[in-house]
């Protein structure tokens, strides 16, 4: 990648991004993996940045379950109407510029999927993507989703670059699922529409970090809790770090956390230097 510097231009001012890494989680509960080894597990992180998903709690109820312990991060939530369900958070321990939430649609962020902090030289968006449902029910709307997401994702780039972490709920190729064939066009996570949804993230200059760093290699963010599926890794990788392709020169490193439990996901991150 020797085309690339390791810097860029954005309204004639050089701007270089230094040592920072992010994670994204799907915490499937904060309350309830507040009760594990979720706090011991950030702190061994050490991430700058810290994307949750699936918080299943009102903004309240995410600021009071991590006041105590995440103490150096600036705590920000995002809430769906329904009680209980989807929802986004964003810890940073630097303070943001601005924090929006929702991607200004009110068909979507009425889910609480959506939480993204404007920092000097970038932005940084935790995102819940759509399940499409077991009985494919929300194929459709799903696909509407990734179109607005994509969108609401390239606006943000007129200002400055961008970083994407979260569940986007799909597989990308048949190397980020352990059986691909019999999931392709039969599951939700692996249906051509939605594989096709990533493929436009992609081909718009979105870059999946991971895939970026580590070519060819096998491993996945979420396992079942049937079947003892996360014993016998019978996963798949739906969790991502996509980045706005002027800071590919700045991938240093592309991770997923296999180690650490607590949810059926497992976290994910990126070090930008």
């Amino acid at each position: 990648m020797n085309e690339y510097s390791n810097t860029f231009f954005m309204f004639d001012k050089k701007i270089k991004i230094v040592n920072m890494k992010l994670i994204s989680f799907n915490v499937n509960g904060i309350r309830a993996i507040s009760k594990k080894n979720f706090f011991e597990d950030m702190f061994t992180v050490g991430a700058d940045v810290i994307c949750l998903q699936e918080t299943k709690a009102t903004v309240a109820q995410v600021k009071d379950t991590v006041k105590d312990k995440l103490s150096e991060y600036h705590l920000y939530a995002n809430e769906a109407e329904k009680k209980g369900y989807s929802g986004t958070a964003l810890f940073s321990k630097k303070k943001p510029i601005n924090v929006t939430y929702g991607i200004g649609i009110d068909e979507h962020d009425k889910e609480g999927r959506v939480t993204c902090a404007e920092f000097e030289f970038y932005f940084v968006i935790s995102v819940y993507v759509p399940n499409s449902g077991n009985d494919l029910r929300r194929l459709e709307y799903r696909q509407k989703w990734d179109a607005d997401f994509l969108e609401f994702i390239k606006s943000l780039e007129k200002q400055k670059p961008v970083i994407v972490l979260g569940d986007f709920n799909v597989a990308h190729k048949d190397i980020d699922l352990a059986r691909p064939k019999p999931n392709y066009n039969k599951s939700a996570g692996y249906m051509q529409e939605e594989i096709d949804g990533l493929d436009n993230y992609t081909s718009q200059g979105l870059i999946d970090s991971f895939r970026f760093k580590n070519e060819g290699v096998t491993k996945y963010s979420w396992w079942s809790y049937r079947g003892g599926a996360r014993d016998r890794n019978v996963g798949w990788r739906i969790d991502y770090a996509l980045t706005s392709e002027t800071l590919i020169s700045q991938i240093s490193d592309a991770f997923i956390l296999n180690e650490v439990k607590g949810s059926d996901h497992c976290p994910i991150g990126i070090v930008l230097n």
